[in-house]
């Protein structure tokens, strides 16, 4: 089953001063959304392979338009998130089976290698409420720097059908971090941890 798309959004966030201090370069976070038809609003449905499916989808197409929308080519991508809100006739388990067993091959593909768990995030909502998308380094856990997040909001999103699918890239992390641990330089990124 292929998703059936109402709306792609794409948004893209760049700091260059913080607390005063210039950041040069600007750090940069880009988030993608897919509002879709939700195949199993208002239903029980024991098989949720489709949905499965239109996740693999989503995370190659919302991967690419990050990446895109950076200007980056994929080797350049250092962080990564996945989220998604289910509207009111869904239920949570809806945007688990998008995001979890089949979204994070074809985003790794697009952001290249992603040794690290893609963080992710997932809410029963409605149009207009905020969709956070958590942030981690796409080949290193532990570095510190790279934890973040974006926000995402539609006015008429998600409706009652619908399931509105967030993915974020980065190519930085934190404007001015201090918090010590790993850096993105020192990461070796093998066991997706260090």
């Amino acid at each position: 089953m292929s998703a059936k798309i109402r709306k792609i959004a794409v948004t893209i966030e760049e700091t260059h001063i913080e607390m005063g201090k210039p950041i040069d370069p600007a750090t940069r976070k880009a988030v993608a959304v897919a509002v879709i038809e939700n195949p199993f609003a208002g239903n029980y449905q024991e098989d949720l392979s489709d949905l499965m499916e239109i996740g693999a989808e989503l995370g190659a197409l919302l991967g690419k338009k990050c990446v895109e929308a950076l200007g980056i080519s994929p080797d350049q991508a250092e962080s990564y998130g996945k989220s998604a809100m289910v509207g009111e006739n869904g239920e949570l388990e809806h945007a688990a089976a998008i995001l979890h067993p089949k979204l994070g091959a074809p985003l790794r593909a697009e952001v290249e290698r992603g040794a690290a768990l893609v963080p992710s995030s997932k809410k029963i909502g409605s149009p207009g409420q905020v969709l956070d998308v958590p942030l981690g380094h796409k080949d290193a856990a532990y570095v510190r720097s790279h934890f973040d997040g974006i926000e995402v909001q539609l006015n008429d999103a998600p409706r009652a059908g619908e399931i509105m699918v967030a993915v974020a890239v980065t190519d930085s992390g934190r404007p001015l971090p201090r918090v010590g641990g790993l850096t993105h330089d020192a990461a070796e990124g093998n066991d997706g941890l260090r």
